[in-house]
């Protein structure tokens, strides 16, 4: 809308310095992004940075190391990309950082996947020659190692993809051997037997790490204890009650425990029915809290209580089984009766019945008291089966083999029924440890094993962080290693606190064995039960290193190992392998240490995983470490936290919930991806699905558009054009200001693992501070002015804005800022990623002008505001065709936008600015206070090229422009 439309339109468009560039505004990133990762492998860009960076602090991030065996899921993408972001952007922030990516290729998941191949053939595993069973393992885990490699690649991750670190490679079997072997020779490894947990499916040992908590309904039932060597006292003909949720644990009871300061009352049935197991007269002790819940669940209709227990230190109880029919005598003997800290009355009935052999607490208690020999039973298989010489019971299962409840339990409950033993059944739902692999329930049982003490002091004189396993762990907690969050630290430190001794070994075949001999007839406690030979030791870790661990399986491998040095036949050759948690916590020593790419000092700056493995990768490479070089083998440990789905629920392939990154980089591309994490709180639980992936796509986009428009005004730029802070106007130095700050923030930011953090800084400031402010304003001077100083000073700052953003961003946006990077810079070896992120001059930051353009800023706002609205109302179709009147009460911010063309900042033809108090009618915003805006139109001609309304438009040689536009034709 022009004051004089009669002037004829000319075309200048071929006269304005409109935008260049191949830059596509749909970015096509499933399809691209391959092309970049080719080229990347091409120019060996890995290698190159580590040529560039010889010399520089070294950063090493140890690779926590995946199992080999399935696809990639959502989890291990967050976690693969999280360690890109800090190697990418550590190595661009000066440091030599260094990423060898490495699998976990020992164990039982792909041993159970070798075993289901050979039972859907009719194959009998134990048939199987071992070294043959070990090869097929060992091909499995190669092959998803490639699909696995593959899948990471394509997520943009860089490092040393040529040279991966795997457990089973034959230098890492060799270590993982030496490392089992200064466990034997410092004194901390010993053989105990005790109740571990165990899974009847697998057949093995499990630690705490493969072990995960699901709802389980299981029996509940009530027993009877009858109470014996009472004659002629109220205790005469009373039986003790316990209750358990493993009726499968009463043929091993041993005894009944109780607590010294828990109130014990004698009580007496006086109406049941008539068909219950309880009968009027029946005597029962019982925890005062619970008799009533106890006698609801026993169907007892009234019942009296007779006075205290008294005295319980002297009684002694009978197995409910003592002299049952057929029982050969096995449950005769009377029972062990005392009190025991354990002990609650919060449920059952006050009383627990002890099993040593299938509880840690009972186990301890006998331990302490002397008397494991007496009271622990070998009742149980391998198979969870009991065994075939147990009166009444031999051979019930208490699981079957595909993980189902077994006979066990309702045989035991019978069988009490039946001896009138029993006063109540039920069942119960509750959180019960399952194998994390079969997801069967798992038992414990009393099994020899081999165990690290962690609380025995090490003989290696390593003692700077303390003398035990478990001192020079915690120690190392507090005073060595830095957690992000800080609250992992709590976590790690109270699980160490208070664990139990390590247990080492697992009854399986594919693994790293325990590479030692014992002294046949010798009895554990015996000084000479364990082989400590260093001649013998070293022949092993020779034989490994050429052979591989399978040199432990070959014929004759006992004479091999011990022939010359002692007697072969004087000792058995343990077959045991080492829990796989041992091994991926030996990795700092054939990893950090070993390799020429390792870390300097043999220790990482950062371990980075999810949050189970507090349990896991974090607590064994502690305790492993702690028992072998003295200290932990990480300064730093970063935790992230799980991915739930869009509506909060944790993801399952059966709810079809999961959002896979497979589909993700087929729809999306990686670089979505990889900005979702970035944009993600990972320290907390977070959430992707369809509508949030979008959202990210929407960010990029935006993003994207900013970069589009800096490159297009770049398209010619040359250092001929480049101009001086110093002759800078106030808005370009403004900008600079901004950069300042921003560097400083995101450098800290990267340092402090703040992804999302650095993310939204740069984010904000390329959508805001650049696309809504800056680019705004500048897009006149940049299209339509000629060379000006203005003009070379606003293409001086994008190509500083360039360098700054994708050096920023390169980390998180690999594959966008490599296509920015070679669309300036195209060339067989250019890539931003061989780039470091540029160093930001000091006198860049100047706080008064950035005191001055907030100020301005807000000015602007109110203005800008005013004309949306006369817009809204169809009074303009755009800022240029208004000249508004701006009162301005402060007389500061009066002097502030006077200094500056304030018509260009508001992308106005013209403004006048006033101290006169603003008029009734004028626009005010509650939040700026003291200004007002007038809205006038602007007079004048259209000028047809730059737009704006002139009175001078016309009145220049070239017909229809105004003055400005008639210099730059000129």
């Amino acid at each position: 809308m022009c004051a004089d439309t009669t002037t004829p339109a000319v075309d200048y468009k071929a006269t304005l310095n409109l935008p260049k560039t191949a830059f596509p505004m749909r970015a096509g990133l499933p399809k691209r992004e391959p092309d970049w990762l080719a080229r990347w492998e091409r120019i060996g860009i890995y290698d190159q940075l580590r040529d560039r960076a010889e010399g520089r602090a070294p950063f090493t991030l140890h690779d926590g190391p995946p199992y080999a065996n399935g696809n990639l899921h959502i989890g291990h993408a967050l976690n693969k990309i999280l360690k890109d972001f800090i190697v990418r952007s550590q190595q661009m922030m000066g440091r030599d950082a260094r990423y060898i990516p490495g699998w976990d290729c020992h164990g039982l998941p792909i041993e159970w996947k070798i075993e289901e191949k050979y039972r859907d053939k009719g194959r009998d595993k134990d048939q199987v020659p071992v070294i043959e069973f070990r090869k097929e393992c060992r091909d499995f885990a190669s092959h998803w190692i490639g699909v696995q490699r593959d899948e990471f690649k394509r997520l943009g991750v860089t490092g040393n993809w040529a040279d991966p670190y795997l457990t089973m490679d034959f230098h890492a079997e060799r270590v993982i051997a030496e490392e089992f072997q200064k466990f034997l020779m410092n004194g901390v490894l010993y053989q105990g037997s005790k109740p571990v947990m165990w899974s009847p499916i697998e057949k093995t040992a499990l630690a705490e790490a493969e072990v995960e908590y699901h709802d389980k309904e299981s029996f509940a039932i009530w027993v009877r204890f009858p109470v014996a060597g009472a004659e002629g006292t109220p205790l005469d003909g009373a039986d003790v009650v316990i209750w358990t949720t493993t009726p499968w644990t009463i043929p091993s009871n041993k005894g009944v425990v109780y607590h010294p300061d828990i109130a014990y009352g004698l009580y007496q049935v006086t109406e049941a029915p008539e068909d219950n197991w309880v009968k009027p007269g029946d005597k029962l002790l019982l925890a005062d809290k619970l008799a009533a819940d106890c006698f609801a669940k026993a169907r007892v209709d009234a019942y009296e209580r007779l006075g205290d227990a008294g005295d319980l230190s002297a009684l002694k109880v009978r197995h409910p089984f003592a002299g049952i029919e057929g029982g050969q005598g096995e449950w005769d003997q009377p029972r062990d009766f005392r009190a025991a800290p354990f002990v609650t009355d919060e449920d059952g009935t006050g009383f627990v019945h002890c099993a040593p052999s299938h509880g840690m607490d009972e186990y301890e208690l006998y331990r302490d008291a002397g008397m494991l020999t007496e009271v622990l039973t070998y009742n149980v298989m391998d198979d969870g089966s009991f065994r075939e010489d147990l009166p009444l019971f031999g051979g019930k299962r208490i699981l079957k083999p595909n993980g189902k409840e077994g006979d066990a339990n309702k045989a035991v409950i019978d069988k009490l029924a039946d001896v009138g033993g029993l006063l109540a059944r039920g069942k119960i739902k509750h959180s019960y440890p399952h194998s994390w692999r079969s997801k069967a329930p798992v038992i414990y049982r009393n099994t020899p094993q081999w165990f690290a003490a962690i609380d025995r002091d090490v003989e290696d004189g390593q003692d700077s962080y303390g003398t035990t396993i478990r001192e020079r762990a915690l120690t190392s907690i507090d005073e060595l290693v830095t957690w992000t969050p800080k609250t992992g630290r709590n976590r790690l430190y109270s699980m160490i606190k208070s664990r139990p001794d390590w247990v080492l070994s697992r009854q399986r075949a594919w693994g790293v064995p325990l590479t030692c001999f014992t002294k046949k007839g010798a009895l554990p406690t015996d000084p000479e039960f364990l082989l400590r030979n260093a001649e013998v030791n070293a022949r092993i870790l020779d034989a490994f290193e050429a052979e591989g661990a399978d040199a432990w399986y070959q014929d004759g491998a006992k004479e091999r190992f011990l022939g010359g040095v002692v007697n072969p036949e004087d000792y058995d050759q343990v077959f045991d392998i080492l829990d796989v948690w041992f091994d991926s916590g030996s990795t700092h020593a054939f990893v950090l240490r070993d390799r020429q790419d390792g870390s300097d000092d043999g220790l990482a700056d950062l371990y980075l995983e999810g949050t189970d493995q507090h349990r896991g990768w974090f607590h064994s490479s502690m305790l492993q470490a702690c028992g072998t070089i003295g200290r932990a083998p990480y300064r730093g440990v970063v935790t992230h936290a799980f991915t739930l789905d869009e509506k909060g629920n944790k993801m399952s392939k059966s709810l079809g919930n999961t959002i896979e990154p497979e589909q993700v980089v087929k729809q999306y591309g990686a670089d979505i991806l990889r900005l979702w994490v970035a944009q993600t709180d990972y320290v907390h639980d977070h959430r992707i699905g369809p509508e949030i992936l979008k959202g990210v796509a929407d960010s990029y986009r935006r993003l994207r558009n900013t970069i589009r428009f800096m490159l297009g005004s770049l398209a010619d730029f040359s250092e001929g054009d480049r101009v001086e802070p110093a002759d800078m106007p106030e808005l370009e130095r403004w900008v600079l200001h901004r950069l300042s700050e921003l560097d400083q923030a995101v450098r800290e930011g990267y340092e402090a693992y703040d992804f999302q953090g650095v993310f939204q800084k740069v984010f904000n400031f390329a959508t805001l501070d650049l696309s809504a402010f800056y680019f705004d304003i500048r897009k006149d001077a940049l299209y339509c002015d000629g060379d000006t100083p203005r003009r070379r000073a606003a293409r001086t700052v994008l190509d500083i804005l360039f360098h700054r953003l994708t050096g920023w961003l390169a980390p998180i946006l690999v594959f966008t800022m490599e296509e920015v990077w070679l669309e300036r810079f195209p060339g067989d070896d250019s890539s931003v990623h061989l780039t470091d992120m540029p160093d930001t001059p000091a006198d860049w930051r100047d706080e008064p002008l950035a005191e001055k353009w907030a100020a301005i800023r807000r000015a602007r706002r109110v203005v800008t505001s005013a004309l949306e609205v006369q817009r809204v109302d169809k009074v303009i179709g755009a800022s240029l065709e208004a000249a508004p009147v701006v009162h301005v009460q402060d007389a500061e911010m009066l002097a502030a936008l006077k200094s500056v063309n304030f018509d260009d900042i508001c992308i106005t033809s013209d403004l006048s600015l006033t101290a006169d108090p603003s008029p009734a009618e004028a626009f005010r915003m509650p939040e700026v206070d003291g200004v007002g805006v007038v809205f006038e139109k602007a007079e004048g001609q259209k000028c047809q090229r730059c737009w704006k309304i002139l009175p001078d438009v016309g009145s220049h040689a070239h017909e229809g422009v105004c003055g400005r536009c008639e210099e730059a034709l000129d």
